[in-house]
């Protein structure tokens, strides 16, 4: 039995059939969909890795059934940069040297864009660390990342800022 769905990925409509109902968000996205940044980590929704935005909020796609995301909207971190231009949290990263080797960075810039989106990124570094601390960096580059997120929240407000007066 085939199931038919449809997501928008990336800002892109996709009709997907699926074979098996229980395929992952994760396992359509790099296998299906050929978008490999999203990584597969601990695919038990304790690391982060595979953190990805679902109609902007953000999920563990390797906990999540594709079939049940029918007409969802999925930001994975090949869909964030606009062009040749970072998304700030891409910047910031970069900038603050958010990053050692790379393998959780997808799921950690994910993650913090679904943070300052939702609201909750605010000043405090501690409030930050608490909720990022969904993700985890095996290499333990969370200054890095606690500042980056930081500073994009700060850039991206003050971007609002600017273009609502």
């Amino acid at each position: 039995m085939t199931l038919s769905i449809s997501l928008t990925v990336n800002g892109q409509p996709r009709a997907i059939a699926l074979d098996d109902p229980r395929v992952t968000l994760l396992d359509l996205l790099r296998e299906r969909l050929h978008l490999s940044g999203t990584k597969k980590g601990c695919d038990r929704g304790q690391c982060g890795a595979c953190t990805v935005l679902v109609d902007g909020r953000r999920i563990n796609a390797c906990l999540s059934l594709a079939a049940t995301l029918d007409g969802a909207s999925v930001t994975t971190i090949e869909g964030l940069a606009e062009g040749e231009a970072l998304h700030p949290v891409q910047a910031a990263f970069i900038a603050c040297d958010g990053f050692q080797c790379g393998y959780c960075t997808p799921g950690q810039i994910m993650s913090a864009v679904g943070l300052i989106s939702e609201g909750h990124a605010g000043d405090d570094a501690e409030r930050v660390r608490e909720l990022m601390s969904g993700n985890l960096c095996r290499c333990g580059a969370y200054k890095g990342i606690t500042e980056a997120v930081l500073q994009a929240q700060r850039e991206m407000t003050a971007e609002t800022g600017r273009d609502a007066a």
